[in-house]
């Protein structure tokens, strides 16, 4: 009976011993990854179109083990033993629902550069190595996610960190230079050789252009007008135009004529007066002449 009983309690410690790794489970909840937001019974996005759609490409199968997406004896080769396109699912075929390309999975509203804390809740506490990885700026989250769409480092590395609450708070910075829709890739090696690999979609603000930028925006092109001859300056001109070189013979339009008035016929009286002055003028000093001429020969004539 002694001996039946040592075996049962080396059965049971060997079946707590291999049932240890197992239990080391866990998986973000904040920002929500795939296999949480989807998990039956567990997730709040079950119902909606993109978890139904992973259901279906998972062959009908429920997402009920969330917290046990792993990989054993990756051992920090995650870009040789996890293939393209099968990130999110480790590669594994009964999460292959979670690599799906769509771009309505539940995604957790960022801010660029900000303080950042990732949730990863665990079931048990265990040493390792948390490394957090950000998709590079130009992701394109309709496409599979690829090893190319993230950095070769991660932008927050945690090493055993301490288990609160059922849960490890990873606590960072975000880059600054991310908008719209990007995804964190979380890779937990921790010290049973078990990896755990997790999508959480995220999205940043769109930038617009600033204000200023608008102001100081370089204006289209627009052809530059002729070059104009230098401006002179030069007397006003007459209100009545300046008459041409006469033509003898034509008489030439007066000022009245240029006011549109009629012309008015000349008199000839007052032509001829203009003409005959000199000849009276010669004819009265004939006449004074010869009366100067009697008078001196009668004055003669009585001195006689």
């Amino acid at each position: 009976m002694t001996s039946l009983r040592k075996a049962l309690g080396a059965a049971l410690a060997l079946t707590w011993l291999t049932a240890g790794p197992a239990a080391a489970h866990g998986a973000p909840t904040d920002p929500v990854s795939r296999v949480v937001a989807c998990s039956q019974g567990f997730g709040q996005f079950t119902g909606t179109a993109v978890c139904r759609a992973a259901v279906a490409a998972n062959d009908n199968r429920q997402f009920t083990d969330w917290d046990n997406l792993r990989v054993a004896g990756v051992a920090g080769r995650d870009r040789q033993m996890i293939p393209d396109g099968k990130l999110c699912s480790g590669g594994l075929d009964t999460f292959k629902g979670l690599d799906l390309a769509r771009t309505d999975w539940p995604a957790t509203a960022l801010t660029p550069g900000a303080a950042f804390t990732l949730t990863y809740r665990s079931t048990i506490a265990h040493e390792g190595t948390f490394k957090v990885y950000l998709t590079k700026r130009d992701y394109d989250p309709s496409q599979p996610l690829t090893w190319s769409d993230l950095p070769e480092k991660p932008f927050l590395t945690v090493v055993n960190p301490k288990l609160t609450n059922g849960a490890y708070h990873l606590t960072g910075r975000l880059p600054s230079d991310r908008t719209g829709r990007q995804l964190i890739y979380t890779i937990w090696q921790n010290f049973v050789q078990d990896t755990y690999y997790s999508c959480s979609d995220v999205v940043f603000p769109t930038r617009t252009p600033t204000a200023a930028a608008q102001r100081t925006a370089p204006a289209a092109a627009t052809p530059l007008p002729a070059t104009a001859a230098p401006a002179t300056t030069s007397a006003p001109a007459s209100l009545t135009p300046a008459p041409s070189s006469a033509v003898p013979g034509t008489p030439t339009p007066s000022a009245a004529d240029a006011s549109g008035s009629p012309l008015q016929p000349q008199p000839v009286a007052a032509e001829s007066n203009s003409s005959s002055a000199p000849v009276l003028a010669v004819g009265g000093v004939v006449l004074i002449a010869a009366a100067v001429t009697i008078a001196a020969i009668a004055w003669r004539r009585r001195l006689g």
